[in-house]
């Protein structure tokens, strides 16, 4: 049964015909991270206090990688649970400041600090670039959890859209050393496979804010050629197994061009026996939860991962 879109949601698809933007496709990638960043302010809600920020870099194969840190209201000084944030955007938009509302919800909600590195973007810089920074950026915060006041056995990873994407490769290559040991994955509505071939890329292909055209831009921007569409590494969906991953929470929003392919990759994960929370926002469109100002479920979408990462965490103990 088809659900109604959110009076949330349809309130924001009513501002982008109201505003008739040129499609990212139809423009540079210059042009598209602009109107981008100009629309994030009309689409997030007051950003919430949390107890400090910092700005810094560190380290990366690529050169500085910068970074932000928020701590949490109620943050304990030592052995605090920390979460690394991976922003979405295609790989080809999202900054610092586009996501920020999200990471100030997850440190206070969570009592925990966030990292949120400013990975490089595609197409100057192609897959595996991004993806680089997102692995040094969680060797950071693994190797330095004593110094930053972090409990190594609660460190999560979590993104959404092409951040979910990077934060479910991570937690495949937490398996082998790549990178380390994660609690728990937090992803929301995460690109799971760039053949780009699920039935809700029809179902969902114009009208609901991400199209399948645009889509098709983003994925085109990162890969480096046709070959790396079936490296499991940009489509994780068609790695070999799931299993020995951490443990998921996973949400999904059922009038999205991506819902098939996240639905696809919580069976695989469920089937492997990996513990589970999937949460499905039937009545909402891609990007709902960096749509605070109008969607009302977008805190709550995050309290609920939060709760989930606890329950998740205290299972596996």
């Amino acid at each position: 049964m088809e659900h109604q879109v959110d009076p949330g949601a349809a309130h924001v698809l009513a501002l982008a015909r109201a505003a008739n933007q040129l499609p990212f496709e139809l423009g540079t990638a210059n042009e598209a991270r602009a109107a981008y960043d100009a629309g994030c302010p009309i689409l997030q809600g007051d950003r919430e206090a949390v107890a400090a920020i910092e700005n810094g870099t560190i380290p990366g194969a690529g050169g500085p990688i910068p970074l932000r840190i928020y701590r949490g209201r109620g943050a304990p000084i030592a052995n605090a649970p920390a979460l690394v944030y991976l922003h979405g955007g295609g790989w080809v938009v999202g900054t610092l400041e586009s996501h920020d509302e999200i990471c100030r919800w997850f440190a206070n909600i969570g009592a925990c600090i966030v990292f949120c590195p400013d990975y490089r973007l595609a197409p100057e810089h192609k897959f595996p670039a991004g993806l680089e920074d997102c692995v040094s950026t969680l060797a950071h915060v693994v190797e330095q959890a004593s110094w930053l006041g972090i409990d190594p056995d609660r460190i999560a990873v979590a993104g959404d859209s092409a951040g979910g994407n990077l934060a479910a490769v991570l937690s495949l290559l937490s398996r082998d050393g790549a990178a380390r040991k994660i609690s728990a994955q937090l992803l929301f509505y995460p690109n799971t496979d760039a053949r780009q071939t699920a039935d809700s890329y029809v179902r969902f292909s114009e009208g609901y804010g991400l199209t399948a055209s645009t889509m098709h831009w983003f994925r085109d921007h990162y890969v480096r050629d046709a070959t790396d569409i079936g490296d499991w590494r940009v489509s994780p969906l068609v790695v070999e197994t799931v299993a020995g991953v951490p443990p998921a929470f996973m949400a999904i929003a059922g009038h999205d061009i991506l819902a098939d392919e996240g639905e696809a990759y919580a069976r695989r994960l469920a089937e492997a026996g990996i513990p589970l929370i999937l949460r499905r926002w039937d009545d909402q469109i891609h990007g709902f939860v960096s749509m605070g100002r109008h969607i009302s479920a977008a805190r709550r979408a995050v309290e609920e991962a939060v709760s989930g990462w606890r329950s998740l965490v205290d299972h596996a103990d």
